[in-house]
């Protein structure tokens, strides 16, 4: 079944020109115009990357903190004890726990952003991979999530830290601040995100990287935008 679109998204595609493909500062002048959420609608970027994700050396992952942020507060859990744990609160988390933690997750509670584990807790923590792995939640060294300096990596992740990944279609989505967020502010946040996604190029790929990479709010139409422009 063909999802119909509303009035106010048709209104929206039409000032779009699809065969496109605006400069970056264009490109979010255009989005934060044709946003029409009652809300203040998450802006994001969306690459489609010349990658095979069957070959692992083909698989990008990793994490960027924004410069100016995602415009969302992350509430951020820590799996620790001891120290670790004391260090854990003192640098902001909202909830510090070990086995008590991992036991109420696997009881259903998932009402958080981030989660952050000492190498000492992941024995514990891997048993909640079957909740975690698909929500994208499971603490991994790629993303600096799984960690003795719990301090940088709370601190890091209430700051405005995106992580990234290839789906299996070479794809790549990540949020990158708010429709309110001034145009100069998100371009920042866009170049910054942009500039780790292309130097993560994996030595294997051959012909070009980039293939597509498009901007959108929330719940509006898409942008296509010159690769060049990044």
């Amino acid at each position: 079944m063909v999802q119909k679109r509303g009035k106010k998204y048709q209104d929206a595609v039409k000032k779009v020109d699809s065969d496109k493909q605006y400069a970056i500062n264009d490109a979010i002048d255009l989005v934060k115009d044709i946003d029409f959420a009652k809300f203040d609608a998450t802006v994001e970027i969306a690459f489609n990357l010349n990658v095979d994700t069957k070959q692992a050396d083909q698989q990008l992952r990793g994490a960027v903190v924004l410069p100016n942020g995602t415009g969302k507060e992350q509430t951020v859990v820590v799996f620790a004890k001891g120290d670790k744990a004391k260090e854990a609160q003192a640098a902001g988390a909202d909830v510090v726990g070990d086995d008590d933690l991992v036991g109420r997750i696997q009881d259903g509670w998932l009402d958080f952003d981030v989660a952050i584990a000492t190498p000492d807790m992941m024995a514990q923590v891997g048993r909640l991979g079957r909740v975690l792995g698909p929500k994208g939640l499971m603490p991994n060294p790629k993303t600096g999530t799984v960690t003795m300096d719990v301090t940088k990596a709370v601190s890091e992740s209430k700051a405005g830290k995106v992580t990234y990944r290839t789906d299996r279609d070479g794809n790549v989505q990540v949020p990158v601040g708010k429709v309110s967020f001034d145009a100069a502010k998100l371009e920042e946040n866009l170049k910054t995100i942009s500039e780790v996604i292309i130097k993560a190029r994996p030595a294997s790929v051959r012909g070009t990287y980039v293939k597509h990479v498009s901007v959108a709010s929330t719940f509006g139409p898409s942008v296509n935008v010159d690769v060049a422009s990044l």
